[in-house]
């Protein structure tokens, strides 16, 4: 039998699929606008195949939001499987229009809808998404749910090192980090979410790639209370030799309860660029 509750994200939240699947989440797709053409992210357009052409393609895409028809759509397919309630949890609504779309919908749609705005994207939206999920697979209602993707957001630390600033600057999404505009060179920069905004806000530089990814993984680190359960993802825009070292170094340094591994959307790509690598996690 589905769930009584309902348990729907947008493609940004970068759970692989066999979680998906596992956890019975579904996804509404972001749009990818390329020149003339429109993809359906996760849909029309897989991100290794995105990534390959962010790199090559002197056209820079943007992104489209879910319009309410589309989330219309998505309640009430949740509705007809058996669906009594349905929780929706979002990108920020500081960086995306998704979440208000939501909203619309949930006006449109006989079946209580509950919209949550995460506050992030990417896994620190998944984590809180899976939390939510844990929450229902244990007995728990509507609120329980909420409360288990805030708890999760509470303690969330995510952290992205960007090769290059280019994509997250043309897209319009830099925020707090925007002080490295015309001071970067050859810099590599990194970028973190407030997650109490749900901005994106400016970290430290690096000189070269390799003092990158270790300045990545040392203040992860000092950000995380260590005492207590561990959930990590490592992250990555086509870089997954990188990305699965950080990996592998996370699981013989500190032997997370839980450590995830998974390319980032092509909705996110396109502000973030590629080979952008990032750790995200949160403890309870």
């Amino acid at each position: 039998m589905p769930p009584k509750i309902a348990l729907i994200t947008d493609s940004t939240c970068d759970i692989p699929r066999e979680y998906l699947d596992k956890y019975e989440v579904k996804v509404v797709p972001l749009t990818i606008v390329w020149g003339e053409e429109q993809f359906l992210d996760g849909v029309d357009l897989k991100a290794e195949d995105f990534y390959r052409r962010l790199d090559e393609d002197p056209i820079i895409p943007t992104t489209s939001q879910p319009t309410p028809q589309q989330m219309v759509k998505a309640y009430e397919e949740a509705r007809d499987s058996g669906a009594e309630e349905i929780l929706m949890i979002t990108i920020s609504s500081a960086m995306s229009g998704t979440h208000e779309s939501a909203l619309k919908a949930a006006e449109l749609i006989d079946i209580p809808v509950r919209v949550l705005d995460s506050r992030s994207n990417s896994m620190s939206l998944g984590w809180q998404v899976l939390a939510a999920a844990r929450a229902r697979g244990a007995g728990g209602g509507l609120e329980d749910m909420v409360k288990a993707a805030e708890d999760a957001r509470g303690s969330m630390v995510y952290i992205i090192t960007l090769d290059t600033l280019e994509y997250l600057h043309k897209g319009g999404r830099i925020g707090g980090a925007s002080h490295f505009i015309g001071t970067l060179l050859n810099l590599k920069p990194q970028i973190s979410v407030d997650h109490q905004s749900g901005t994106v806000a400016g970290g430290r530089r690096s000189r070269t790639r390799k003092k990158a990814l270790a300045d990545l993984y040392e203040d992860f680190f000092n950000q995380v209370d260590l005492k207590k359960e561990l959930r990590v993802a490592v992250l990555h825009n086509a870089a997954l030799e990188e990305a699965r070292e950080l990996s592998q170094r996370i699981e013989k340094d500190f032997q997370p309860d839980e450590i995830i591994l998974s390319i980032v959307s092509p909705i996110l790509g396109v502000h973030t660029g590629p080979r952008a690598v990032a750790i995200c996690g949160y403890t309870s």
